[in-house]
């Protein structure tokens, strides 16, 4: 099969936003006198916004109208864009631009399929945006995933069928979107967690792509 292009997940996959959420949310429970702790950050990873709220307060014992709720849903967002303005290209994940490097030279087309509605601003302050050939981001998209949607939009968007895509993601539902969608997946992290990616690497340090894209 001769694959024509990459599709990548943003968050843990290119960059790792998930402190800036953790810092937010930190930031959002001082309202109510709590404090978040990391361990039950990592209970919040894909989680919605509503719900993660919905159980910080559980966390908390602290009942909130829903007028609070929406307030605080939107400072809690504010604060986020406010950490990630501050993004540097030093926050890329490593091997990730070597890798980008060796995959334009090969011919490949490169697209973003992301949930994040920040996507674009992210890729702007990190400096990866030129390697995009196409976003598509939450402000593109309805469905989540394991829906294909977002992939499947990539694919079309790039005028490719999904057999000619390979996708990189470091969740599950990131995993089963792709094989929703017809196309090879390539999982970034722990293989017990990602087992039904065609395969899976603990990050891009020294991958060479002409080996990791044979399928």
């Amino acid at each position: 099969m001769s694959y024509k292009a990459c599709l990548f997940d943003l968050d843990g996959v290119l960059v790792d936003t998930a402190i800036y959420h953790f810092q937010a949310w930190k930031m959002l429970g001082e309202n109510f006198n709590y404090q978040l702790t990391e361990e039950q950050n990592e209970q919040l990873k894909g989680v919605s916004r509503v719900e993660s709220l919905n159980r910080i307060l559980d966390w908390a014992s602290y009942s909130a109208t829903e007028e609070q709720k929406e307030a605080w849903l939107k400072e809690k967002n504010d604060n986020y864009l406010h950490l990630i303005s501050n993004m540097n290209p030093s926050e890329i994940l490593p091997g990730v631009v070597d890798f980008l490097g060796q995959i334009k030279a090969e011919g490949y087309k490169i697209a973003l399929g992301s949930a994040s509605k920040n996507a674009e601003i992210i890729l702007e302050k990190t400096g990866l945006m030129p390697w995009f050939d196409l976003i598509i981001d939450g402000n593109k998209v309805s469905k989540s995933k394991p829906d294909p949607e977002v992939f499947l939009k990539g694919a079309e968007g790039l005028g490719f069928s999904p057999a000619e895509c390979i996708v990189f993601e470091d969740a599950q539902a990131g995993v089963e979107a792709a094989i929703n969608g017809g196309m090879k997946v390539i999982g970034i992290g722990e293989a017990s967690v990602l087992s039904d990616a065609n395969k899976v690497i603990p990050n891009f340090i020294g991958i060479k792509s002409a080996d990791l894209l044979l399928f």
